[in-house]
């Protein structure tokens, strides 16, 4: 495989929230998924979405808190014969269809995941058929997770899509903005996007999540509302939820006054706008530079970020454009401006 090839197959392994909310509500009436994900993407909270969106009750089986015997149903005698009964849960009495929801699935043990074979391939538990249109979503983490997953037979995963979902930073400021989040975790998760999601770790600690950064505002919220506003209870409760090292340079930047930072490419056609704080100033380089590194397109035009550019002090200049040369000269910067930006060449 060339490496094209294998940038295209990276890319297809995974999808946003967004992009996996569209396929289920194009494919669930007749097709399983399986949506698989690191802890904390928000994997749940969209399913629901999705299923209310499509008008869909939402009914949630936890793969860690049933036995075989919640899937399949249990026996009774009718007349000469044995019928099984499944629960209501699943099937209920109603014709109407409904979005059946397992989220852990990958947590379940082999039993539970056996009975649920026929439930994901043909929409019926024995001889009793889910109404028509009716969802089957399946949820949980990876292995490489350490969350109690357990591995997956083949002939489960040969039954459903799997999706393998990731944090999309744009998707949650934009969802995190009407879900009123604290105006400093919206100003930091901007101007450090890769913060929103950081890797599990392998000892036991709070790490940065999009839902340890919902958590983290629901508490800042309530403890500034109970009068609770200094920086000694802000960094209990950050390092509390988060990444060790991203609670420290948030609390950091909540006390520089961050929050009131405008977003990083507004300062592109008007850089007179830059914060005059040094710190503040650092946080918008910094997100320039991780857009550009992320071979994300600017708004602007070549002129227009030369202009910049020649605004910045010589330091702050360095510190803008060291190390990536290549992408800003692709960008339209003047060759004279990146000078000793190429760190190779001064290495």
């Amino acid at each position: 495989m060339n490496d094209l090839s294998a940038r295209a197959g990276i890319a297809a392994e995974s999808v946003s929230l967004m992009e996996a909310k569209a396929l289920i509500r194009a494919l669930a009436h007749q097709q399983s998924l399986l949506l698989l994900s690191p802890p904390g993407t928000g994997k749940s909270e969209m399913v629901q979405q999705a299923a209310l969106e499509a008008g869909l009750r939402c009914r949630t089986l936890l793969g860690t808190q049933i036995a075989p015997e919640d899937v399949s149903g249990v026996p009774k005698i009718v007349g000469e014969r044995s019928v099984f009964c499944p629960p209501r849960l699943i099937l209920p009495e109603g014709s109407e269809p409904f979005c059946l929801f397992l989220d852990e699935l990958p947590s379940c043990t082999p039993d539970v995941q056996k009975a649920f074979h026929s439930l994901l391939l043909e929409r019926r538990l024995g001889e009793h058929a889910l109404p028509c249109g009716s969802w089957v979503i399946a949820a949980g983490n990876r292995l490489e997770d350490r969350a109690l997953v357990r591995a997956l037979s083949s002939t489960l995963v040969n039954r459903v899509f799997v999706l393998h979902v990731r944090a999309d930073v744009r998707e949650w400021l934009k969802w995190a903005r009407g879900a009123f989040i604290h105006p400093d975790i919206l100003a930091f998760i901007t101007f450090m996007p890769e913060a929103l999601m950081r890797p599990v770790p392998l000892e036991p600690a709070p790490f940065s999540t999009p839902r340890a950064w919902a958590a983290l505002s629901a508490a800042l919220q309530m403890a500034e509302a109970a009068g609770i506003r200094g920086p000694v209870q802000r960094r209990a409760l950050a390092f509390a939820r988060v990444s060790a090292a991203d609670a420290a340079v948030f609390c950091a930047s909540a006390e520089t006054g961050l929050g009131e930072v405008r977003p990083p490419l507004d300062y592109l056609q008007r850089p007179e706008l830059l914060p005059a704080d040094d710190a503040a100033r650092w946080y918008v380089l910094s997100a320039m530079r991780g857009i550009v590194a992320r071979q994300e397109g600017l708004p602007v035009d070549p002129d227009t970020l030369n202009r910049f550019v020649k605004r910045l002090p010589p330091a702050q200049r360095f510190a803008l454009l060291i190390g990536l040369a290549e992408r800003w000269a692709s960008l339209g910067i003047a060759p004279g401006l990146l000078e000793g930006a190429d760190g190779s060449r001064n290495s």
